[in-house]
């Protein structure tokens, strides 16, 4: 599940105003590398929407089913704005409804008994035999 938790307004290159919902995940307890101790944190991201300002302010606050996930993407920069660092990242944080994670586990587990039929009969795999 993820939470609408604000919302922005952004304009299109041709200055006609829109709006994101920001999303976040459910908490997560990650390991810090520098001092090895856990700190509790949450995925989120933003999705563009088609809703007007008094929409988007209604919907914080709201569940949706799904999740944030990482997606691989070409490297890029980005400035923590903390601290000015700049670093290059390889990812970003993408939301997935519910159904589309279903359709991917669904087509992985027909994929291994795909893979599984190569070398048997009726989809069971044979047993070598060791004499």
């Amino acid at each position: 599940m993820v939470r609408i938790i604000s919302f922005k307004e952004r304009e299109k290159e041709d200055g006609t105003p829109f709006f994101l919902l920001e999303l976040q995940g459910g908490i997560e307890m990650v390991r810090s590398k520098e001092t090895n101790q856990f700190y509790a944190t949450a995925k989120r991201t933003f999705i563009t929407t088609t809703f007007d300002k008094e929409t988007c302010k209604s919907l914080v606050g709201t569940q949706m089913e799904g999740r944030i996930v990482k997606q691989e993407v070409e490297p890029y920069a980005y400035v923590v704005k903390e601290t000015g660092e700049e670093l290059v990242l390889t990812h970003r944080w993408v939301y997935t409804p519910e159904e589309a994670i279903s359709s991917k586990e669904d087509d992985a587990v027909a994929q291994l008994v795909k893979d599984a039929s190569v070398n048997s009969k009726n989809g069971i795999p044979e047993m070598e035999e060791v004499f």
